[in-house]
């Protein structure tokens, strides 16, 4: 992106770059539901597409990053703490790493979800994406919170929110352990490569609840100095 257009959004909000930021990685992270679902279809040619645009969608959300770290002035005056901006925008960076590195794992080995827990894990890859869309709301409020001086019902929404989040990760634990035991039981039918590989396509896609959450800790850290 070019530094002008940078300058531009900052000269608007200070916050509008960081916002800018966590709708491409939300959208980075979205496509990972029907990137799974081509994979169960055989279609790897439309996967690898998918796959592409993930990647695009992530070096896109670096470039971003990369830009924020650089221009958000040391001096900039509002009653946010530029370091927690910093390692707010780091966080919410790491859900666009995950999906890409989720997506290159499955199409480098063309792992594909057995049938009998294809349906159940189509469910968790999307109650684990509720969490980045969840911690995109909660970044869009930013605008509203700055306007009150962080108090009052904008506060009590974005706190909301992020409780939210808390529950979706505990949603998500909990249908992991339930796919790893259907996978246990059917783990024989398959080469013991392909089994570990599951496995992990299991934690890393929980990893992305689990780093939405770390998203909201981060506010919530930020709410509370505030």
């Amino acid at each position: 992106m070019p530094v002008n257009t940078i300058m531009g959004l900052f000269a608007k909000s200070p916050i509008k770059p960081l916002q800018k930021h966590v709708a491409v990685v939300d959208e980075c992270c979205s496509q990972l539901v029907e990137f799974f679902e081509t994979c169960h279809q055989g279609d790897w040619d439309k996967a690898e597409k998918i796959r592409a645009h993930i990647s695009e969608l992530e070096k896109e959300a670096d470039v971003l990053k990369r830009e924020i770290r650089l221009k958000l002035p040391s001096g900039l005056f509002m009653p946010v703490d530029r370091t927690d901006m910093l390692d707010l925008i780091t966080q919410q960076d790491k859900l666009a790493n995950l999906a890409k590195d989720i997506s290159g794992r499955v199409i480098g080995r063309r792992l594909n979800i057995p049938n009998t827990i294809h349906d159940n894990f189509i469910t968790y890859v999307k109650r684990c994406i509720d969490s980045a869309n969840l911690a995109h709301k909660v970044v869009k409020e930013f605008d509203e919170l700055l306007e009150t001086g962080f108090k009052g019902r904008e506060v009590n929404l974005v706190a909301d929110m992020i409780h939210q989040l808390d529950l979706i990760e505990d949603d998500t634990d909990l249908l992991q352990i339930q796919l790893r035991q259907q996978l246990m039981a059917i783990e024989n039918d398959y080469s013991p490569i392909d089994v570990m590989f599951l496995y992990k396509i299991l934690e890393w896609v929980g990893e992305i609840a689990d780093q939405a959450q770390r998203v909201g800790t981060r506010l919530e850290l930020m709410l509370s100095r505030s």
